[in-house]
């Protein structure tokens, strides 16, 4: 019998009057369909983080405590510039050993690409994190015209088959991984 597995759902967004609310919802909405996963909801803008990096920091503690307890992840990222935000990277770059061998999907969005952009310098910096990316990934170019204040997505056919086929991998990974990390935790690998 395979045991829930608990999702991190990551915003990429700080900025306000960020469209990252609206995905996340919408997300969330979608993933609360799903059996057998649980979500942890993360949003930087929740926690007090320092303007530098500080391991040291009890919000940097409590937010490695959350990435911590999470078999798998999902970032929610806008494309900015052709790239991620300098926020998300922060939370990134904060951590090492919550990342480590654990599965990544993205949910992108932005301009003309929506947001593809973003999302691959992104799966550089999670391989160089020991994380492994999800290759399906749910993106939606023009959010701004699709998604309601509440959440709702226009035209959410296509975003629907792309995201099942993301959850149904990620999910796959996710109980691969755990069951490896149990039987030979990560950390204990030789360099």
């Amino acid at each position: 019998m395979q045991t829930a597995i608990r999702i991190g759902v990551i915003y990429g967004s700080i900025r306000e009057g960020r469209i990252c609310d609206r995905v996340v919802k919408w997300l969330t909405r979608q993933l609360t369909l799903y059996p057998l996963i649980d979500l942890d909801i993360i949003d930087p803008l929740d926690f007090d983080l320092p303007a530098r990096h500080d391991s040291g920091h009890p919000e940097i503690e409590r937010l490695a405590s959350r990435l911590n307890a999470a078999d798998a992840f999902i970032v929610v990222t806008p494309e900015y510039n052709h790239s991620f935000t300098a926020a998300l990277k922060f939370v990134l770059d904060s951590f090492n050993e919550p990342w480590h061998g654990k599965p990544v999907a993205f949910v992108s969005y932005g301009g003309i690409s929506g947001g593809l952009r973003a999302v691959e310098q992104l799966r550089l910096v999670f391989a160089e994190l020991h994380a492994v990316t999800i290759r399906d990934t749910v993106s939606i170019a023009a959010p701004w015209n699709r998604f309601d204040e509440d959440g709702n997505l226009e035209r959410p056919e296509d975003s629907l088959k792309l995201l099942a086929r993301m959850v149904a991998r990620l999910q796959w990974w996710a109980h691969a991984l755990s069951a490896a990390r149990a039987e030979r935790p990560y950390r204990n690998i030789a360099a």
